[in-house]
């Protein structure tokens, strides 16, 4: 399938877990595919490869998106480079797990500008490019911690649920544009950050969850990728996708 065929994407935080699933799925349906990466640049230069090897075009562009010119930069220059961008897939994010009573200042600014203040910068960029071509598709990517709250994850579920408040206000402001804005919130997702957990907590972790497991990043991928590619009058809503464990 290549629905996508001509279409520009960018998917910030893309070099692995959720994220790289996602470019390499808008990748197989026709888009050429930029993503973000922060540090590591052995993973971003093989997803990109896998990227190429779909017959597409591919960018692997290292910033720090918790600093808002860098996250402008980014638009900036895969706009620069490509001369479009129709699909913007905020994914970049991070955790700095602790209680309220051990939560510093810089445990909170961290995780609320790489989770929230890059969603900000990415959207505020990207919309004059959008605008100018009627044509765009963004979905963010939120948490059911955002809607549910979690122990230990004040910074976390502030940002995420700032995130489906963020989502739904911009979708009202460039629907008239064909702008589509969208949120993705997955629950507990195979993914590097889960793995570190310990195998006694997942085990209480899996217990909650009705489906009785945790998902894999392909089925996050699949429902962005559904956004958006088919979901043309879909906007402003947020879409579960955790197996149950927020209803």
């Amino acid at each position: 399938m290549d629905d996508l065929k001509g279409k520009v994407a960018i998917v910030t935080g893309g070099s692995r877990g959720i994220g790289r699933e996602i470019a390499l799925q808008l990748a197989s349906r026709g888009a050429d595919v930029a993503i973000n990466y922060r540090s590591r640049q052995s993973e971003a230069d093989s997803t990109t490869k896998e990227i190429e090897g779909l017959g597409v075009r591919a960018l692997s562009i290292q910033a720090d998106l918790s600093d808002m010119t860098a996250a402008r930069n980014l638009i900036r220059s895969v706009h620069e480079q490509w001369g479009r961008i129709d699909i913007l897939i905020n994914n970049a994010g991070i955790t700095r797990d602790k209680t309220m009573k051990k939560l510093t200042d810089d445990d909170w600014n961290e995780v609320l500008n790489t989770n929230l203040g890059s969603v900000y910068a990415t959207c505020s960029e990207v919309l004059d490019i959008m605008i100018a071509q009627e044509y765009g598709r963004i979905v963010n990517i939120t948490s059911f911690v955002g809607q549910a709250g979690n122990f230990g994850q004040a910074n976390y579920a502030a940002s995420k649920g700032g995130i489906i408040a963020f989502t739904k206000t911009l979708a009202l402001e460039v629907a008239r544009h064909n702008i589509t804005v969208n949120a993705i919130a997955p629950g507990f997702t195979e993914t590097e950050m889960l793995s570190q957990v310990p195998s006694n907590i997942r085990e209480k972790i899996i217990a909650r969850v009705p489906m009785g497991r945790f998902g894999k990043p392909e089925e996050i991928a699949r429902a962005v990728v559904f956004i958006a590619a088919e979901g043309d009058y879909i906007t402003g809503q947020q879409i579960n996708v955790n197996g149950g464990v927020y209803m």
